[in-house]
């Protein structure tokens, strides 16, 4: 990949653009900080001492804001996940600066030059990251997975632990893992796909930083790591959401499926693209047979998800069964308390109701107010990712006016071809008529203006 142009000036004012339009928040304010310095020095004193036990975590390498961090044992047939979660709420007081700061921002931003955190580094990637060697104060979640990859709620306590290694997924080694971390894998995704999930992930661009500090756009190439430890998560997860609803409390995630009259508008979609969807097939079985590197099935991937309502969040409701229609199951999140403010509150309610202890009544007064926060919140995320795609694309073909690129097919609809071009990873529309998804179109790039992050081409065969 080619790295982009006079990244460390043009880079630097675009994204500077972006804080400023989005309102990215900045800096903390000091009586944050001051108080994050302070709930720093905190000693667990409601904890049990589990540094006995072998965690580790696993992320990206250059990661220092660590959620989770595992280990595995065998249970005759069944599989103990012991999920150690950031116990974030024991540095956050109710009501404090820290937390009403968190409430304004709803969760972590990322972006090339830095990250703007839902709570101090002096906590988020210091005292409440479960970082190696030093003791750190979790709520670990012992999850029991069957062999059918079934899962179950075994108990939550509050614990210090040690984690004995910080793994990265470019790095780690399989005997670095625990000895079930494969075999709990696989019972996870074969659970899956008895069930009829379908989580759709199509390739996605990203801007990275690479070690010389130069910036590269590029395609995110999903390794197969990265599906193994999600699992461990989405077990963890599919189990308190379980809990909670079982208890009558609770937030859950929840996305709708594509209605009736979307699904119609698929199996069109489907039959343009050249693709064969047996008639009577349900869409989350045929889903599981797509593959991201076929351009036609990779442009219907991305189809289903547009089809699709978004993924929200809910209070329980009593009478309502809330679902996830890419799970195919009740969902929460819990797993991610460093960097989503709603996380803090689902472990704080399953831990209370693992223990047979009354859910705090801040925990379910904040269960009806965080939907709207987290949707802002994800939308800004949202927004703010796509200008930064926008602005890398710029940068990448800037001065490269009048020049002609070799493109492919990758969607229609209404506003033209969607195309991805061949020797970048810079995707875009052209007018274009007569052609299919999958089609090899050569374009000429007419237009870059890097401060409205917009490029313009035109057929050029």
């Amino acid at each position: 990949m080619k790295t982009l142009a006079n990244s460390a000036n043009a880079m630097a004012q675009g994204l500077a653009a972006i804080r400023i339009q989005y309102q990215v928040p900045g800096e903390f304010p000091a009586a944050v900080l001051a108080a994050a310095e302070a709930a720093a020095q905190r000693a667990p004193t409601e904890h049990v001492d589990r540094t006995d036990r072998l965690f580790v975590t696993l992320d990206p390498a250059t990661s220092t804001d660590l959620d989770q961090a595992f280990t595995i044992e065998r249970a005759g047939s069944d599989l103990l996940l012991h999920y150690a979660i950031a116990d974030v709420a024991w540095f956050v007081d109710d009501g404090g600066p820290i937390d009403a700061e968190a409430w304004r921002r709803g969760e972590t931003l990322y972006l090339p030059d830095g990250k703007a955190r839902l709570y101090p580094a002096s906590l988020s990637e210091g005292a409440a990251s479960l970082l190696p060697a030093s003791p750190r104060p979790a709520v670990i979640f012992t999850v029991r997975v069957a062999p059918d990859g079934g899962v179950r709620l075994d108990g939550a306590e509050r614990a210090v632990i040690r984690s004995r290694a910080k793994l990265a997924y470019d790095s780690v080694r399989a005997t670095d893992l625990p000895a079930d971390f494969a075999e709990l894998a696989r019972r996870i995704t074969a659970a899956e796909d008895r069930r009829g999930a379908a989580r759709v992930d199509p390739p996605q661009q990203e801007v990275v930083r690479l070690h010389d500090g130069t910036l590269d756009l590029t395609f995110s190439a999903r390794l197969e790591l990265e599906d193994q430890n999600a699992a461990l998560s989405l077990a963890t997860n599919l189990a308190v959401a379980d809990a909670l609803q079982a208890h009558h409390t609770g937030l859950f995630r929840v996305m709708a499926e594509p209605d009736q009259r979307g699904i119609g508008r698929l199996r069109h979609t489907a039959r343009a693209f050249g693709l064969t969807w047996p008639d009577g097939e349900p869409l989350a079985e045929y889903e599981r047979t797509l593959s991201a590197a076929d351009p036609r099935q990779a442009a219907f991937m991305l189809a289903i998800r547009r089809a699709g309502h978004g993924a929200g969040y809910i209070p329980f409701q009593e009478g309502k069964t809330p679902w996830h229609a890419a799970m195919a199951a009740t969902y929460a999140h819990a797993t991610a308390p460093l960097r989503r403010l709603a996380d803090r509150y689902v472990v704080r309610a399953a831990l209370a109701i693992a223990n047979n202890q009354p859910v705090p009544d801040v925990v379910t007064q904040a269960f009806a107010r965080l939907p709207q926060v987290m949707t802002h919140a994800e939308a800004m995320d949202g927004q703010i990712e796509r200008a930064v795609i926008d602005l890398a694309e710029t940068l990448l073909l800037k001065g490269s006016e009048g020049e002609t690129f070799d493109t492919i097919v990758t969607d229609l609809d209404e506003r033209g071809a969607r195309i991805q071009l061949c020797d970048l990873p810079v995707v875009a529309r052209v007018a274009a008529q007569g052609v299919q998804p999958g089609d090899a179109v050569k374009v000429r790039l007419t237009a870059v203006d890097t401060e409205r992050r917009a490029i313009s081409f035109e057929r050029a065969d």
